[in-house]
């Protein structure tokens, strides 16, 4: 099963999304933001910003 993004309010009544992995696991919870658009624009940067390369500063 693939991975996917759960977007919900928060108790302040915010939006934040989700990245759950395959299995369910949660990998990365989004900053709570003022309006749902914003939040799928976050979700949107992600999926445009995922396949980046890694800089390892060790």
């Amino acid at each position: 099963m693939a991975g996917n993004y759960e977007l919900y309010k928060d108790s302040a009544g915010g939006f934040r999304f989700r990245l759950k992995a395959g299995n369910g696991e949660i990998i990365a919870t989004s900053e709570s933001y003022a309006s749902k658009a914003s939040a799928q624009n976050g979700i949107a940067s992600v999926k445009t910003n995922a396949d980046s390369p890694t800089v390892d500063l060790t």
